[in-house]
């Protein structure tokens, strides 16, 4: 056995939740290793929508330019129909940008690309994939968790203080927990397959037989590449062919059409639709992130992005908490994302029935723009307020002007790992300044000159207010700090592991 601790936190699965949760340890300097049972990388397009909300994320990050490089927009859906008419809509609603929303339009980018990039974020910081190696068993103890790991160099047990489960729908980790994961098959079977296929143009997402479960399939090009992705229905029971001839096939048979080409295949899946939600997301020292804890059908667009933002939501905290912060930090994880994920299977199964019918629509629900957490424990309730944010909402973004004229925004101010104090149209510091803490006044005398007044109102701030922002982008408290209320937020900030740096500093 190897000495105690060989990281502090081992994360097994590298998909869109592992990654996120490795990027946000890693910049935050918490050691860690991430370990992946497959040689190769996952190289399929599954979840290639990128919500606006996670973009907000991504932003933050550090990898959102390179995101949209790699992507696009969705193409408008064209839809064929059996008298050889066809129309013409698109099937994401396109909203404008905003000063508080700055991304308002999901973007398409195939899953691998999307973790191809979150790799290369995470190598910047200096670690890596453990590919081929495999979480075999573990014990968890008082103080942390013996892991049990084969790989290239045969077996190994470690120790570390906090296990991840991000580990997929099949979760090992779940079932070794003995979580219940109950749910629903909700009676169809679907294959995905991304190819290289000649005979549509990539101006538009294809649909043939819209609401014909027996015939409908949909070709989309997948954005960022020279590949198309097919989705179809297919039937509950017995194998079906995904090879090029297979795919081929079925496309002529459902649409009639002998000019549509399936040349080679890149990737391909069949599987059964679920809804379902884990019992719970923690036993002890161990978590379920991403769909370990939760899988739904692929309707919205909303699988990857739950994921991610599930451990933008634990990342954090688990930093936080190693460094001696309140337990209660990692309570909240459950209390705050477990909501999220059942909404969201409500979704897309919602979402699948209108498919169904051959009505699906996706609006501004599948954004994930307001998700919120009000109900937090995380909240530091202030005064009854009338208007604008409460505690739990997501900040919004808003330009300001830097007292030395240059333009910035909000979000920038926000970035990285740190909490974040607006104090709005006061000259004193409410509080103590404390290691984590980034301090912002607003006003004439302040660093901020909010010139289009955006902060003020889309904050809903009066002179005096103070608004404090969670790393994870959301309020915890907007309040107007007398004596009293000062007291409260330093003691917050204190469970909250901010060190005090004392009144001198």
């Amino acid at each position: 056995m190897t000495n105690d601790f060989a990281a502090d936190v081992l994360i097994c699965g590298a998909g869109a939740a592992g990654l996120t949760l490795a990027i946000e340890l890693a910049r935050r300097g918490v050691s860690f290793r991430l370990i992946e049972k497959m040689e190769q990388p996952f190289p399929g397009s599954r979840g290639k929508g990128i919500q606006p909300r996670t973009q907000e994320i991504f932003e933050d990050l550090g990898i959102l330019d390179r995101i949209v490089a790699a992507g696009g927009l969705y193409p408008p859906l064209h839809e064929y129909r059996d008298d050889g008419s066809s129309s013409e809509r698109h099937a994401v609603e396109r909203f404008d940008p905003t000063p508080a929303e700055p991304y308002r339009i999901p973007l398409m980018l195939p899953q691998f690309l999307t973790e191809r990039i979150m790799r290369e974020r995470l190598s910047e910081l200096g670690h890596r994939v453990e590919s081929g190696r495999e979480l075999t068993g573990f014990e968890q103890g008082e103080d942390g968790v013996t892991a049990h790991l084969a790989g290239p160099g045969g077996e190994q047990t470690i120790r570390t203080r906090y296990l991840m489960g991000t580990d997929g729908g099949r979760s090992f980790v779940r079932g070794a927990l003995g979580i219940g994961f109950p749910g629903k098959t909700l009676g169809m079977r679907a294959m995905v397959a991304d190819v290289v296929l000649s005979g549509l143009d990539r101006d538009g997402w294809h649909q043939f037989n819209g609401g014909d479960m027996e015939r409908m399939v949909a070709i989309c090009p997948l954005a960022g590449t020279d590949l198309f992705q097919i989705q179809a229905p297919i039937p509950l029971e017995g194998e079906f062919d995904l090879s090029a001839d297979g795919l081929a096939r079925m496309i002529s048979e459902r649409t009639g059409r002998g000019d549509i080409q399936v040349h080679s295949v890149s990737w391909a899946s069949a599987y059964a639709m679920n809804a379902r939600l884990a019992d719970c997301y923690r036993v002890d020292r161990v978590f379920l992130v991403g769909d370990a804890a939760h899988i739904h059908p692929p309707t919205g667009g909303q699988g990857l992005n739950t994921s991610v933002q599930d451990a933008y939501n634990l990342g954090w905290k688990l930093a936080a908490v190693i460094g001696g912060a309140s337990e209660e930090l990692l309570d909240s994880y459950e209390l705050e994302r477990r909501p999220v994920a059942e909404t969201m299977l409500g979704l897309s199964t919602r979402l699948l029935d209108a498919g169904k019918r051959g009505e699906m629509h996706r609006g501004r629900e599948v954004q994930q723009l307001d998700i919120g957490y009000p109900a937090s424990p995380l909240c530091l309730q202030p005064f009854e307020r009338n208007r604008g944010l409460r505690p739990g909402d997501r900040a919004p973004d808003a330009p300001f002007k830097g007292a030395a004229g240059q333009t910035s925004r909000l979000f920038q101010l926000f970035r990285g790992p740190h909490w974040t104090l607006l104090i709005h149209d006061a000259r004193r510091n409410p509080v103590i300044p404390r290691a984590g803490l980034h301090i912002h006044h607003i006003g004439p005398h302040g660093e901020i000159i909010d010139a289009w007044h955006l902060i003020g109102d889309t904050y809903g701030l009066k002179p005096g207010d103070c608004v404090l922002v969670r790393p994870d982008g959301y309020v915890a408290a907007i309040l107007t700090p007398d004596a009293e209320e000062t007291g409260k937020i330093d003691a917050y900030l204190g469970r909250m592991g901010l060190v005090q740096l004392g009144e001198s500093t």
